[in-house]
């Protein structure tokens, strides 16, 4: 075995695949390896997307999930599993019957509904499965405001409301919950229509076990960048896979997060136009 594989933790990433290498199983292995970890990773969905079209997907069947994954553990013993798309009910309660089944750490779940660029991700049949079967046995789960009003069942405006919709996902069974703010312009416990730029905050929620904690930094456009939430919760992952309590995962996970956000906005400013034409 690989010196390595003895002594960096290994992380099981669950999700899609994205072919332009954005978002899913991708950014989930890079992120994993950057942060010192080892990545295994099996594939619940072939999408067919990139920065600015989805136009499909073909969706694994639950045997060659589990298929996957049985090779995984055959052979290495997982320290965190992130998960992310989930696509259809099949494959979420196969989800949930092999961590059940192999007594595989509780998983950190960013819960894709839909692409950056647009494409669903998860079917109406497969959300109630995953509400019903997979929340039960989550440590945390990472939705943005979008996601986290469908699962909570309320629109959310500002500070209040993140604490209320946080504690009705935790309802449904997940340990923690971490909403990420960075959907709707919250400032000062208040929705602004128009906030000016300058003041504008990056406003998150961790409700570990009814114990809040507010993340607030300095928004960064974002708009040049996919697969932040992937990232995340990849992130996520490797600072449990090192033993770390939640918070300080989560702490280090926005860090990272962040600074891979500035790095693209600097790569962006410095490149030059490509003088090639097709």
């Amino acid at each position: 075995m690989d010196d390595r594989l003895r002594t960096a933790p290994i992380v099981l990433a669950i999700a899609g695949f994205d072919p332009s290498g954005g978002a899913g199983v991708i950014a989930d292995v890079r992120t994993i390896e950057a942060l010192g970890c080892t990545a295994v990773a099996a594939i619940t969905s072939i999408t067919f997307q990139n920065a600015t079209a989805y136009i499909g997907a073909t969706h694994q069947s639950a045997a060659s999930l589990r298929a996957q994954v049985e090779a995984i553990l055959a052979q290495y013993k997982i320290a965190a599993v992130k998960i992310g798309m989930l696509p259809t009910a099949e494959i979420v309660r196969e989800v949930a019957q092999l961590i059940e089944q192999f007594n595989l750490p509780l998983p950190v779940i960013d819960p894709v509904m839909e692409s950056t660029s647009g494409g669903k991700l998860m079917a109406d049949d497969a959300f109630e499965v995953f509400v019903r079967e997979l929340m039960p046995r989550a440590r945390v789960v990472t939705p943005n405001i979008p996601e986290a009003e469908k699962l909570a069942g309320l629109n959310i405006c500002d500070e209040k409301s993140m604490g209320q919709a946080a504690a009705r996902i935790r309802e449904l069974g997940a340990r923690a919950v971490l909403i990420k703010g960075g959907h709707v312009k919250l400032e000062a416990g208040a929705r602004r229509q128009e906030p000016a730029e300058v003041n504008r905050k990056a406003i998150d929620l961790l409700d570990d076990d009814g114990e809040l904690t507010f993340f607030r930094g300095e928004w960064i456009d974002a708009t040049n960048v996919r697969g932040t939430g992937c990232m995340l919760s990849s992130a996520i992952a490797c600072g449990l896979a090192k033993g770390n309590e939640l918070k300080q995962a989560v702490s280090t996970a926005k860090r990272f997060v962040s600074q891979a956000i500035e790095n693209s906005k600097r790569e962006t400013r410095n490149s030059k136009p490509n003088p090639i034409r097709s």
